[in-house]
C-alpha cells in the first residue's frame, strides 16, 4: 500500500485533515516503524512546517517548548538543563535527533519517558486548536486524535526540587523497565509541594498521590519516607510483559523512589 505525504504552513491546518486514515509525523522515531512494517490502519502521514513548533521561549514563570523539539535539542538548552537528563535517557543519539518532546507524550509503554518527567513537573499541553490542558488530565482520557500538540508550557523547578530516574536492563540506551520522577521543595527541613510520577507502572504514566500525601510534610531520612514508600504503588497496575513481571515491578517501584528520595537529602 503507498502512502502519501501532505505537509501544511501551519499546524492548525494539519489538524482539520486528520483522523481516519490520516496520522500526523513528527519524529517518527514510532510512525516509521510502522511504515517500514506495513501497517495497513492508515494510509496518509501530515507534517508541518509550522515555525512554532522549534520555538522554545519564557512567558512569565513558565517556559514554552514547541512540540517539534528534539530531545537532542532540550539537552543543548540552557533554560532546560532540567530536563537534560530525562532527555539523554531516550535512545541514543540517532534517536535523541529525530525524538520530539511533543511525540513523545503519545509514544506507548515501554517508551514515553518524558512524559513521565512532565507529569510531575505538572505541565500542560497548547493545542493547535488553541485549547489547553494539563498532561495530567490528557493521559487519563487521551482522547485527542483530531488535534495536534502545539507546545508544551512547564515551569522552571528551582534547583535540585526535580529528580528522574530510568531504569533500564541495557543500560545506557535500553528501553525503561520503570521511570519515576519526583518534584518537591523543602521548608525548614520539611517536603512541600510534592509530586511523584512513575512510568511503566500503569499503560500512561500515573502519579502516585497517596505516596505525595505522605510525603508531604514529612523529613527526607529513612524514618521521614517510609510511608511514603509503603504508598507508592497504591492505584498502579504495573502490567507483565517480556521486561518485568508485575510483581517485579511492584517489589522494585518503592527501592528506586528511595534512592530517588535520599540521594537529595
Amino acid at each position: 500500500m503507498s502512502i502519501e505525504v501532505k505537509s501544511f504552513d501551519t499546524l492548525r491546518q494539519a489538524s482539520e485533515v486528520l483522523g481516519g486514515s490520516a496520522q500526523y509525523i513528527a519524529g517518527g522515531t514510532l510512525l516509521m516503524r510502522k511504515v517500514n512494517y506495513g501497517d495497513q490502519s492508515f494510509n496518509q502521514l501530515v507534517q508541518s512546517t509550522d515555525p512554532a513548533l522549534k520555538q522554545i521561549q519564557s512567558q512569565g514563570d513558565e517556559i514554552l517548548i514547541g512540540a517539534g523539539v528534539t530531545m537532542s535539542e532540550i539537552m543543548q538548552h540552557p533554560q532546560l538543563q532540567f530536563l537534560g537528563e530525562v532527555a539523554r535517557s531516550v535512545g541514543g543519539p540517532a534517536i535523541r535527533n529525530m525524538a520530539t518532546i511533543g511525540g513523545n507524550l503519545f509514544a506507548p509503554r515501554p517508551y514515553g519517558d518524558m512524559a513521565t518527567a512532565l507529569l510531575a513537573l505538572d505541565a500542560n499541553l497548547h493545542w493547535a486548536s488553541g485549547q489547553q490542558q494539563s498532561l495530567e488530565q490528557f493521559l487519563e482520557r487521551s482522547d485527542a486524535a483530531r488535534d495536534i500538540v502545539h507546545s508544551i508550557s512547564v515551569r522552571q523547578p528551582p534547583t535540585g526540587a526535580f529528580q528522574y530516574l530510568k531504569v533500564s536492563r541495557v543500560k545506557p540506551k535500553g528501553v525503561s523497565l520503570l521511570t519515576v520522577a519526583v518534584l518537591l521543595n523543602r521548608e525548614n527541613g520539611r517536603t512541600g509541594n510534592v509530586r511523584i510520577a512513575f512510568g511503566g507502572m500503569a499503560p500512561e504514566p500515573r502519579r502516585a498521590m497517596a505516596a505525595e500525601q505522605a510525603l508531604q510534610g514529612a523529613s527526607l531520612d529513612e524514618s521521614g519516607i517510609q510511608r511514603c514508600l509503603a504508598a507508592c504503588t497504591e492505584g498502579m497496575a504495573p502490567a507483565d510483559d517480556s521486561l518485568a513481571s508485575s510483581w517485579y515491578r511492584n517489589e522494585v517501584a518503592p527501592v528506586y523512589l528511595k534512592r530517588l528520595l535520599l540521594q537529595r537529602s
